[in-house]
C-alpha cells in the first residue's frame, strides 16, 4: 500500500511545485513520514528533492534565464556554503519556546520565526492586490541570491524566498520555472557536499535499509512523472496563477516555520 501512496503523492506534489518553484521537500517529508521513522523520511525526502531538481534540469533547463543564473544564483551558491557551514555551529542554541500537538514537539528557534516572518511578509505581497503589480529590480537580485543561498543552506528552505525573488522579475512561466530549477540544483549541490557526509554514514548504518530504498525509487519515480506532466501544460500556466500558488504556498509555509510545526 505504501508504495502507490508515495508514487502518486510525489507525483502530484512534484507536479504542483514545479510551476511554484518551491515545497516539495516541505509536503512530500510528512508523506515519508507515514511509512518511515522521522530522521529516515528526512534522508528519504533529501534524496528525493535533489534526484527531482536534477529532472526538471535535464527537462527544462535550456529555457534558463542566464543573467539571473548569474546574478542571483551564483552568490546563492556561495552562500549556501555559509549557511551550512552556519547550521554546524548553532545547532546547540536553545528554541525560545517549545510545545506539543498531540504526541507531536513544536519548537520555535530564532532562525525559524525570523525566516517565517520574512516569508509571511512575502506572500502578503503576492497576494494583496496593491502589491502584485510591483517588480523586483534587479539591483536586488544579488542580495536576494545570498539572503536564498544562506537559509537554504541553514535550513533547506531556500525555494521560498528564491520564487519569492525570482516571479517579480518579469519574464515567461517557462524561463521562470526553468530558472528556478536550475538554480535551486546549484545549492542543492553545495548543501549535500557539506552536509551530505550525514546521509552517507546514514546508511552504513544501516538507517537506509533495502524497503527504504525502495521507497526512496518510488518517490522519485512519482516525482519524474509529475515533472512530465507539468512540463506538457506549462504553456497553459500563467504568470499570474504561478503568484497566486507561490503566494499561498508562502503563506502556508511562513505560518509553519515562525509557530515551529517545520
Amino acid at each position: 500500500m505504501e508504495y502507490p501512496v508515495i508514487v502518486l503523492a510525489a507525483c502530484g506534489v512534484s507536479l504542483l511545485t514545479l510551476y511554484s518553484g518551491f515545497g516539495l521537500g516541505t509536503l512530500l517529508m510528512p508523506v515519508f513520514a507515514l511509512f518511515l521513522p522521522l530522521e529516515v523520511a528526512v534522508a528519504a525526502t533529501a534524496l528525493v528533492h535533489a534526484s527531482n531538481n536534477i529532472v526538471k534540469v535535464i527537462v527544462l533547463g535550456g529555457g534558463a534565464d542566464r543573467g539571473l543564473v548569474i546574478r542571483f544564483g551564483l552568490p546563492a551558491l556561495i552562500a549556501s556554503f555559509v549557511g551550512a557551514w552556519a547550521l554546524t555551529g548553532m545547532a546547540g542554541y536553545a528554541p525560545l519556546a517549545t510545545y506539543r500537538i498531540g504526541t507531536a514537539v513544536a519548537e520555535i528557534t530564532p532562525i525559524k520565526l525570523s525566516m517565517g516572518l520574512l516569508i509571511l511578509a512575502f506572500a502578503v505581497a503576492e497576494l494583496h492586490p496593491a502589491l502584485r503589480g510591483l517588480r523586483m529590480d534587479r539591483k536586488w537580485l544579488v542580495p536576494g541570491g545570498i539572503l536564498s543561498g544562506f537559509f537554504g543552506g541553514f535550513s533547506g528552505h531556500q525555494g521560498a524566498l528564491r520564487s519569492a525573488f525570482l516571479v517579480r522579475t518579469g519574464g515567461t512561466p517557462e524561463s521562470f520555472v526553468a530558472t528556478n530549477a536550475v538554480i535551486g540544483m546549484m545549492v542543492d549541490a553545495a548543501r549535500l557536499l557539506v552536509y551530505g557526509w550525514t546521509f552517507i554514514m546514514a546508511r552504513h548504518a544501516g538507517m537506509l535499509g533495502t524497503d527504504d530504498w525502495l521507497l526512496v525509487i518510488a518517490g522519485i519515480v512519482g516525482a519524474t512523472g509529475g515533472v512530465a506532466i507539468g512540463k506538457r501544460y506549462l504553456h497553459k500556466v500563467t504568470m499570474e496563477g504561478i503568484r497566486v500558488a507561490a503566494g499561498i504556498l508562502l503563506l502556508g509555509i511562513g505560518i509553519a516555520l515562525a509557530s515551529g510545526l517545520l
